[in-house]
């Protein structure tokens, strides 16, 4: 939103400085982006008197001027046909800058004769178009000041604007914040009631369609007998300050107002209208010529404003050009009309259409306007345009969004934490434009042109950003007997436990969108149309993720594109099997590419295998309580993960903890992922919380007996697991059975030609650890009788010869 100070203050009575008023707006929540001061740009030019202009001895068209300026006299050589002797210029030195043709202005010489300087047109100072002569100033105008002294500055500043506040988009409503921030006193002249002369050639109406939601109200007039062309030097001015072209008086009313009051308007050229206006949804495949030039495709739904014979503008968003004024325009049909925010941000979004319009259509119009904006409209249309106006003509009924709310003025203490007396923050609420009942609760209403007020909460944030949080000092806070309670909850703190043990692990920590493509949750299980978002920020994010790996295998193929193959990344974020409450949950997910180390001269480099992702996943899951040593390896992993070079840990088959592998080919290749590439999946929810709480480690178990340690190999069928064979093992005898290791696995074809088809050897450790008695060769013999009997009959297997 731009407007010069000047405009400001046909709204606000301030003696306020520039400096003031930027930093009270960007504190009231209006943040100052740009501020252009004529002053800056202009500063360096200065008034000379030109004492003669005599012909160029080698060019018709040329002048050769002597100056008088603030260094003396200065010859310049000149081409503007309004160049002579005896006027007052504006004089650019060497070495300053013209910002309306881009030149840092040099002394040079011009057809062979030398010329110290420029004198500036309108358009070569950005203060206008006008380029047909050098400007002339007054002749009281003192020669060598600086030409911005001479003449009224009006600076130009723009604020953004957040989508909750549409009352800032318009200068009324910037002075009525700053007026209620004690900066001046607000003065928006009230808008009279013209009365007209003769009854409108031009009937509105609406359909019922639209009539309920899309447009309930519409305000509309002729007036006849007007003469446009170019608008008054005071509303160009004001235009070209913001940025806007000035076009002709009739539209440049309607962006003024536009500006001014955050009214959109639009004027039909009535000769150009066929019978009535109908305001209806679109028809399919109905076509407009809009005011861009543009021809556009509308859709079912969309507003549009209509005559007897077809569309002549989208609601909301933009007037159609067959019926746009021009020069030969002298009767006009003046239209004020509420669109819905919603509708019209759906139709300017489908036809990709920005208009000033349709940016405040957009965040909420103040219905009210209608009403007096008609005759706004009316009253500047007449004093710039001459014409007489008709009766006001209008359409369904103007809709009351406001909201009553109570308000407690020592909660807004409470909340604000600042001191604002009870009968200061009434004041406020009032200069804001909201009606105050006091009484037990106090009630109030907020204006029309407030939508973003929608409870109590919305009011105690008026008054604090009208006092001005900076005001804020800093307390201590209250001293707290006893011991402080922790303030994270049980999820919380395991999260925290688990991130801290990748990131020791030495992976680094992704954040990564929720969001991804229907492709790449197909590839992982999701895809479905119960986690499709309706409206997606774009195609690429049109699905809620069914699994963290996606992301992380996406910001690992841009590392690998950019040279960095060897990668440990990580996620804790939550999953999606559906779009309702309760069908997500909070996965912790690692991903491992390229090699374990760099390449080095002692040859520790290797790539990464399954056994990384299985230990990483054992130790983050032994950080947060999980019972490691329980785990069951099943053959359960997701399609996504290779089949035979992936499992399932968890505590039976029906609550899975982990799952890790090498992830499948069709993955990384869908993804363009370079291989090897291990991944682990933690389902931290279903971590057992432990009955007892201990927040230190146990005690370090010693022995004072020697332990001892047996070596077995078993011949067992290929596809026993070995994990199947240690667990039979170690249960063989809990008491003296401190440890069962895996050692040596021989498989293949020359195992099996050793000890017959389809078997293989598994080699293990088994460490006995006595603790009453030190054992004897008949105590380690039975031992060893046990775990031979307790492996054959888990897995079959026979003690190798």
């Amino acid at each position: 939103m731009k407007f010069t100070l000047n405009w400001l203050k046909d709204h606000l009575d301030t003696d306020a400085t520039l400096d003031e008023i930027t930093e009270a707006l960007t504190d009231l929540g209006l943040e100052v982006e740009e501020v252009v001061n004529p002053e800056d740009t202009l500063g360096v030019f200065t008034v000379g008197f030109v004492q003669s202009a005599e012909k160029h001895p080698d060019a018709d068209r040329l002048r050769v001027c002597q100056v008088e300026t603030d260094q003396g006299m200065k010859q310049i050589i000149c081409g503007a046909p309004n160049a002579r002797a005896g006027i007052k210029v504006v004089v650019a030195h060497p070495g300053a800058y013209i910002p309306g043709i881009d030149t840092t202005i040099q002394v040079g010489k011009i057809r062979g004769v030398e010329s110290h300087g420029m004198m500036c047109s309108e358009r070569e100072l950005e203060i206008s178009d006008e380029h047909d002569g050098i400007i002339e100033l007054a002749e009281d105008a003192p020669t060598g000041a600086r030409y911005i002294d001479t003449i009224e500055t009006d600076p130009m500043v723009e604020i953004a604007i957040t989508p909750n506040r549409p009352d800032a988009l318009g200068v009324a409503g910037i002075a009525r914040d700053l007026a209620a921030r004690g900066l001046g006193t607000l003065k928006i002249p009230p808008v009279e009631t013209i009365p007209g002369a003769y009854e409108s050639p031009i009937s509105v109406s609406l359909a019922p369609e639209v009539a309920e939601k899309n447009c309930p109200v519409f305000y509309g007039r002729h007036i006849r007998g007007v003469k446009n062309g170019p608008s008054p030097k005071w509303l160009q001015e004001r235009l070209i300050a913001i940025g806007l072209r000035p076009i002709s008086a009739l539209v440049d009313i309607t962006n003024y107002v536009t500006y001014d009051r955050g009214r959109p308007l639009h004027v039909f050229d009535a000769d150009k209208v066929h019978g009535n206006i109908h305001v209806r949804s679109a028809t399919e495949g109905e076509t407009i010529l809009a005011l861009d030039g543009k021809e556009y495709t509308l859709e079912p739904g969309m507003t549009v404003i209509a005559d007897d014979e077809g569309a002549e503008g989208i609601g909301g968003v933009m007037g159609g050009e067959v019926s746009g004024c021009t020069e030969a325009t002298v009767n006009v049909f003046v239209e004020a009309a509420f669109f819905d925010p919603d509708r019209t941000a759906a139709t300017g979004r489908i036809l990709k259409i920005n208009s000033d319009a349709r940016y405040r259509f957009d965040r909420g119009v103040d219905p009210a306007s209608c009403a007096w904006g008609i005759e706004l409209a009316t009253r500047l249309i007449l004093d710039l345009c001459g014409g007489e106006p008709s009766e006001v003509v209008s359409a369904g009924e103007i809709p009351d969004f406001r909201g009553t709310y109570p308000l407690d003025t020592a909660r807004v203490i409470s909340l604000v934490g600042m001191e604002i007396p009870h009968d200061t923050q009434l004041v406020t609420l009032r200069d804001l434009g909201f009606e105050v009942a006091e009484g037990d609760p106090i009630m109030v209403t907020a204006p029309s042109w407030r939508p973003d007020v929608m409870g109590s909460a919305d009011l105690v944030e008026e008054v604090a950003r009208i006092a001005s949080l900076t005001k804020l000092k800093g307390a201590p806070l209250p001293k707290v007997a006893g011991i402080a309670k922790p303030v994270l909850t049980p999820m919380q703190t395991r999260l925290r436990t688990t991130r801290r043990t990748l990131a020791a692990l030495g992976y680094n920590e992704c954040v990564t969108y929720s969001f991804i493509e229907a492709e790449h949750a197909a590839l992982f299980g999701g895809g479905g149309q119960d986690v499709r978002l309706e409206n997606p920020i774009s195609s690429e994010m049109s699905h809620m993720r069914p699994s963290l790996l996606p992301g992380l295998l996406t910001a690992a193929a841009r590392n690998q594109a950019r040279g960095f193959a060897d990668l440990a990344l990580f996620e804790v974020g939550q999953v999606f099997d559906g779009g309702e409450p309760g069908e997500e949950q909070i996965h912790a997910a690692g991903l491992l590419t390229g090699h374990t180390a760099p390449r080095n001269a002692k040859g520790t480099r290797r790539a990464v295998d399954l056994y990384d992702a299985k230990a990483d996943a054992e130790a983050a899951l032994a950080a947060i309580g999980a019972p490691v040593g329980r785990l069951m390896p099943l053959r359960t992993a997701p399609a996504w993960f290779h089949p035979g070079r992936s499992a399932v840990l968890g505590l039976g088959p029906k609550n899975p903890l982990a799952v890790f592998g090498e992830l499948h080919p069709k993955v990384l290749k869908a993804l363009d992922v370079k291989g090897p590439a291990v991944a682990f999946t933690l389902m931290v929810q279903n971590v057992p919380y432990p009955k007892v709480k201990s927040p230190t480690r146990p005690a370090l178990d010693l022995h004072d007996l020697q332990a001892v340690e047996r070596d077995f190999a078993f011949v067992v069928d290929a596809d026993v697991e070995a994990d199947r064979l240690l667990r039979a093992a170690k249960g063989a005898d809990k008491a003296l059975i401190a440890d069962v290791a895996l050692f040596d696995v021989f498989e293949g074809a020359q195992a099996e030609a050793q000890m017959g088809a389809g078997k293989k050897s598994l080699a293990i450790a088994v460490r006995l650890q006595p603790t009453e008695a030190t054992l004897t060769d008949k105590d380690i013999e039975a031992v060893g009788t046990k775990v031979i009997a307790a492996v054959q009959k888990a897995t079959g297997g026979t003690l190798r010869g």
